[in-house]
């Protein structure tokens, strides 16, 4: 206990110094982190957020978003939202007239985050299950660069981070269509 309390305090400091250093300041800049109410994607938009910058994040489930839209708003964090499912294309040209209007025109960092798992061996997947995890895992990142890139070319220092997973990798036993027969 004492050493998780010791651990939490200097990073607490680290956090602090890092806000505080301009070199890691993100004050002005603008971001959209695509699954952003879970997981990495809430890690990725809290980092962000506490380095200044205003965020936009998307996510499927509504609910889950605006429990994270209250949290984030009760620690000061500039962060807007939206519920879009980025494995539809109609959605996710939508998604970037929002973060477009949302931030004038300009992005400076677009985080491709979203995934799925779809849990059965290979054999077992349907060709539903396939286009599902393509379209959200792949073709989701491929097109959100696309449609980004004018709004990250006109802020004039664009960025594109995509997360990806292990199980393109390493093979996880009956976890992705990328492994397990």
């Amino acid at each position: 206990m004492e050493r998780s309390f010791v651990h939490n305090q200097k990073m607490a400091k680290t956090r602090e110094s890092l806000r505080e250093n301009p070199r890691w300041s993100l004050g002005g800049m603008t971001a959209l982190v695509t699954g952003g109410s879970k997981g990495i994607g809430e890690a990725v938009v809290e980092e962000l957020a506490m380095l200044g910058a205003r965020i936009h994040t998307c996510a499927r489930d509504e609910t889950q978003l605006q429990e994270s839209l209250r949290k984030w708003q009760a620690k000061g964090f500039q962060v807007t939202t939206s519920v879009y499912d980025v494995s539809s294309r109609d959605q996710r040209e939508k998604l970037m007239e929002t973060v477009s209007s949302v931030f004038q025109g300009k992005l400076n960092i677009l985080v491709n985050n979203v995934g799925t798992c779809i849990v059965k061996p290979t054999l077992k997947y349907t060709e539903e299950d396939f286009s599902v995890t393509m379209a959200t895992n792949l073709e989701s990142s491929f097109h959100l660069s696309q449609l980004a890139h004018p709004l990250l070319k006109a802020s004039g220092s664009g960025s594109i981070v995509l997360i990806s997973s292990v199980s393109g990798v390493v093979h996880v036993n009956g976890a992705s269509i990328y492994g397990e027969l």
